[in-house]
């Protein structure tokens, strides 16, 4: 079995045996599938270091980033890994080559008057309006990815207790809270709105749109449609309204594992990132309090 043969056996190992996500599972495929562009539907032992290394070196040249080509040589180890198990190549090829240095990127977000304006955009005497505001006011509430913003279902709200259970990365669900703003506006929605965008076949959807469920993509075109009517300049994507939920919570004296349970991220060291936004906090503090500042 050549290269094409052993990528679709190590997507399906990922598919069926680990249960990766859908999305993870297409940019693995995108990943391996440049490398056999390269060197072609050749047998996987023929594949050596320096076929890695300057498919690395064309991404580069290509205007990739740093993080993209350390995504690429992530897929391309667990492909040869797997490989070494099955006893298919004596070696992983990708063992020696240097995983490119990244950059502490730190999160951009909105000012308070910002999301202010933003909540405050959807027309709230039309059905659409009040879903939209229902979404955005639940997002900006419990900090969700967007996946996990529109793969909610009715049942993953818990109304009586004011809270969301959202299923996260690794199928891991969460509990988050919703708070008394966000949930006024969803149970709107629910009450009076959802039912009358209902078709056949029902759906467990929580946001529908023409009976369906709400994509990413129509959640992501509506944000940025409501940030331009809101006045809002800079670029506006739905993981921004999240960091803007951590940022925020942070800024008012929130615990960093509270915060850390909240956004479902499995390692501290990726919610301390948010942690800069507390530095003028601090200066602030010490200008005030001591006696030397």
């Amino acid at each position: 079995m050549n290269l094409h043969g052993w990528i679709d056996a190590y997507l399906n190992h990922l598919r069926v045996e680990r249960a990766l996500a859908k999305n993870t599972l297409e940019a693995y495929g995108h990943d391996l599938a440049q490398l056999a562009l390269r060197v072609g539907d050749v047998e996987p032992g023929s594949i050596d270091r320096k076929d890695v290394a300057e498919l690395l070196v064309d991404h580069i040249a290509a205007g990739i980033g740093a993080r993209s080509s350390a995504r690429h040589l992530s897929a391309l180890r667990g492909f040869f890994r797997f490989l070494v198990r099955e006893h298919v190549v004596p070696s992983d090829p990708t063992a020696l080559v240097d995983r490119p240095r990244l950059g502490r990127r730190l999160p951009r977000f909105l000012s308070f008057e910002e999301v202010e304006r933003l909540l405050a955009a959807p027309d709230a005497s039309s059905d659409r309006g009040v879903r939209d505001a229902a979404m955005i006011h639940l997002m900006y509430a419990s900090g969700l990815r967007v996946s996990e913003l529109v793969g909610l279902r009715v049942n993953d709200l818990d109304r009586a207790r004011g809270v969301v259970m959202p299923v996260g990365k690794g199928s891991k669900r969460r509990l988050v809270p919703v708070g008394e703003v966000a949930l006024s506006h969803l149970s709107l929605y629910l009450d009076n709105v959802r039912p009358r965008e209902l078709r056949s076949p029902p759906t467990s959807s929580l946001f529908v749109s023409r009976g369906g469920r709400l994509s990413r993509q129509g959640f992501w075109k509506l944000l940025k449609r409501y940030a331009a009517g809101a006045g809002i300049t800079t670029p506006l994507s739905p993981h921004k309204l999240r960091h803007s939920f951590a940022t925020h919570l942070l800024r008012g004296g929130a615990d960093l594992r509270a915060v850390q349970a909240m956004l479902g991220h499995a390692d501290l060291s990726t919610t301390e990132i948010y942690t800069h936004v507390a530095h003028d906090q601090v200066v602030a503090a010490h200008t005030r309090s001591h006696p030397r500042a």
